[in-house]
């Protein structure tokens, strides 16, 4: 029996020129990137090209790019970067109840350094309360961090308009791209974002790699000490190869990117057909909202989180209830309870399936087709 995996959003496969670019780099370039002498400098040079591919694939100067070793620091640099740096102007912070942990845990951490956080409401589509948002606004708000797309369901969420809602406001604006980058076109000048995360193991690069996108004119701390490195924002000796490896993800994603959203959609679609053919009750989660390609959350009336999970990995299905953080976890999920309600069944009986470079359109099919047998054999 061949494992199908069907969990892209919490991680995904390394592609094989990816891993290639990485084991060259570490074979041929294990120079530091502070050192003067030939093996810095050219440990240097790959890192440069990388910020520069970096920054035009989100249309920005490479200048404003900040290497870390993933989504969660980058978060957390964001976040607690810029409160810090400007708890002058007000100790006000925005965020949504669907956040990331990596965002909802740095959030609560200034609660018990004294600031004030409002965590907005979503709708039952899953997509945030503008008119919330526009009330929660004060003289005192520092900082609005809204997600792209959120991990769980694959809703899109309205950055532009928040982009544009926040151009004469003092409060910058921090949006988590992790689930967007590769799927979406982002522009952070069209977008309106001060500050964006991107990871690289959701677009098939290594593990301990990311960036954050700091506008300019945004005033950030450094959350760690040590060197000069990353223009004094991010000290530490860069990661030299999983940046290359990165890179060569970044270049193959935005190469690939219209062939992949209609590859994941084409999946998605593929899924959701066989399995209405086998007759298990289900519905969508955030059914009416525009939505990434390449996730689905859907909702099995009667059944268990985790008897799913546990009967799809013995017939050799990878899903996951929710965000790689809280994975073998049988907590509601935090997501579905705010577009719900904490007693909504949804939220113990929802799975997120997600596509990816992992999969074919016999694959998905085989599948959906053992996901339709284990749910009508554990709803009976």
């Amino acid at each position: 029996m061949k494992a199908i995996y069907l969990d892209h959003a919490a991680t995904t496969p390394i592609h094989p020129e990816v891993l290639q670019v990485m084991v060259e780099t570490m074979e041929e370039n294990f120079g530091n990137p502070s050192s003067v002498h030939s093996f810095g400098r050219k440990a240097r040079q790959i890192l440069d090209r990388a910020r520069i591919t970096a920054a035009k694939s989100i249309n920005a100067s490479e200048k404003d790019i900040i290497f870390t070793s993933g989504g969660t620091e980058a978060d957390n640099l964001a976040i607690i970067g810029v409160a810090e740096a400007n708890k002058n102007m007000g100790k006000h912070i925005i965020t949504t109840k669907i956040e990331h942990h990596a965002t909802l845990h740095a959030a609560r951490f200034l609660e018990k350094q004294g600031y004030e956080v409002t965590y907005l409401d979503v709708l039952e589509n899953g997509t945030i309360d503008m008119e919330q948002l526009k009330k929660s606004l004060s003289e005192e708000t520092i900082l609005v961090s809204v997600m792209m797309v959120n991990n769980e369901t694959g809703v899109i969420q309205p950055v532009q308009e928040i982009g544009e809602l926040l151009k004469e406001h003092q409060a910058y604006f921090h949006t988590d791209a992790v689930q967007a980058y590769g799927l979406l076109p982002i522009d952070v000048t069209a977008l309106g974002v001060d500050l964006l995360t991107v990871s690289s193991h959701k677009i098939n690069g290594p593990k301990g790699s990311g960036f954050l996108y700091v506008h300019p004119d945004t005033k950030i701390f450094a959350q760690q000490y040590g060197g000069e490195q990353e223009r004094k924002r991010r000290p530490g000796t860069e990661n030299v190869a999983g940046v290359a490896g990165f890179q060569k993800a970044i270049e193959i994603s935005v190469k690939e990117r219209e062939e992949r959203v209609n590859k994941y959609q084409k999946y998605r679609t593929l899924f959701l057909e066989k399995l209405k053919q086998s007759a298990v009750d289900f519905s969508i989660n955030g059914n009416e909202s525009e939505r990434v390609p390449n996730v689905v959350n859907i909702s099995f009336p009667g059944a268990n989180v985790e008897q799913l999970l546990t009967n799809f990995d013995l017939s050799g299905i990878a899903a996951s209830s929710g965000s790689a953080c809280t994975a073998g976890s049988v907590e509601p999920s935090h997501v579905l309870a705010a577009m719900f309600s904490e007693n909504s069944p949804c939220t113990t009986n929802s799975i997120r399936f997600s596509f990816g470079l992992a999969n074919n359109e016999e694959n998905v099919i085989e599948a959906a087709e053992k996901v339709g047998q284990i749910v009508g054999r554990l709803t009976k």
